[in-house]
């Protein structure tokens, strides 16, 4: 068993600011756990801050690098939503594939936002033509007429926030009505009982990611005070970026190139240009994206796209993350062709609205400082 120390320690042998140590953690870092004597109070791993010592002390200054750029290891904010450990991910200290393996949406919900009452997601809005459209059409006109979160009670806006979700779903294509959202998305769009159970999966391990882009986005509107629905919008469009949560969406036009041409050409081409595979490898996972691993081992993907991720994966030394997963569901069951964004943006505005709600706790304004790298500036004029 390792020996665990103090924050004060952790910061003493590292001679760095707790904020960087919080860093450490949230790239799985350093393990952290509660203290015994007093679960108020972390403990860290000596170990790993003793791996880490000897790496500053070889040349590599983590933290100056940090404190100079928003692309590295900085901004951190404190935060006791999700984090990584030792590549597993891990909601308010459960591990999120074990999580998914049962719990609904809405329990996942009210773990996450640390809610007292139980969580519903039900609603009977009706919008028109579903789709990403309707959804961020419907979130605009509520962001502006919305109140501001300031000087409203928790479960008023725990309240408000399962509307929200509701709501988005909704405009996604959900049945209205009574149902948990897993089970309102399968009837809307069409699918057997059976597929519901995927669909619930891939969404509560879609639930949060730490301090994402989006994240961070909601976490800028909500220190300012804007209402949950521009919090929300905020982190969505965010969100809607190739490189973020659409991802999925470079993913399935790969497996229309393979279901058109066959798993050999592709991977060919792709390795013979140095084109990078959308959908493989990311850096929190080196052994693998433990979400991937765990939606893809609950359906088999059509052959070719099975052949070809085996393919890749051989080739590349990636393995398949989240992405591939839910763009392979998709094709599995033969969902709407913008499934796989749908519920990642209904499943994330989960994650999103409990940064919003977290960082009105802060009671401050995030506002970094830009570093000029312009023209010179005359100062004897």
């Amino acid at each position: 068993m390792g020996s665990w120390i103090s924050m004060d320690e952790a910061c003493k042998r590292l001679k760095v600011r707790p904020q960087t140590v919080y860093a450490y953690v949230s790239r799985g870092k350093i393990e952290v756990t509660s203290d015994p004597a007093d679960t108020r109070r972390s403990l860290y791993r000596a170990e790993d801050i003793a791996t880490l010592a000897r790496r500053k002390q070889a040349g590599r200054k983590f933290e100056t690098l940090a404190t100079n750029t928003l692309f590295g290891a900085e901004p951190s904010i404190p935060t006791a939503i999700s984090t990584f450990v030792r590549e597993r991910l891990y909601f308010r200290g459960q591990d999120a594939v074990a999580l998914a393996r049962s719990a609904t949406l809405e329990e996942a919900a009210h773990l996450l936002w640390d809610a007292e009452q139980p969580v519903d997601f039900s609603s009977s809005a009706r919008v028109g033509q579903p789709g990403r459209v309707a959804a961020f059409k419907a979130l605009a006109e509520l962001a502006a007429t919305g109140h501001s979160t300031h000087g409203r009670m928790a479960r008023v806006l725990h309240g408000e926030s399962q509307t929200l979700v509701g709501l988005l779903a909704n405009a996604f294509g959900a049945q209205p009505g009574q149902l948990p959202l897993h089970m309102r998305l399968t009837r809307g769009w069409k699918q057997p009982a059976q597929t519901g159970e995927l669909l619930r999966t891939a969404m509560v391990l879609l639930l949060d990611h730490e301090l994402t882009s989006s994240a961070f986005a909601a976490r800028i509107a909500a220190s300012n005070g804007a209402s949950l629905p521009a919090c929300l919008l905020s982190g969505l469009t965010t969100l809607s970026g190739p490189l973020h949560g659409d991802a999925s969406g470079r993913v399935r036009a790969l497996f229309s190139e393979v279901e058109r041409c066959g798993e050999d050409d592709i991977v060919a081409h792709y390795l013979s240009t140095g084109l990078p595979l959308p959908g493989f490898g990311h850096h929190l996972y080196p052994e693998g994206d433990p979400r991937a691993m765990a939606l893809l081992a609950l359906f088999d993907p059509p052959p070719v796209i099975a052949r070809f991720i085996d393919k890749a994966t051989h080739l590349t030394g990636l393995h398949p993350n989240i992405d591939v997963a839910l763009a392979a569901l998709v094709t599995h069951c033969g969902l709407p062709d913008d499934a796989a964004f749908a519920m990642f943006a209904t499943a994330r505005s989960v994650g999103l609205l409990a940064h919003s709600l977290e960082q009105l706790a802060v009671g401050q304004v995030i506002r970094p400082r830009g570093r000029y790298v312009g023209p010179a500036i005359d100062l004897q004029r």
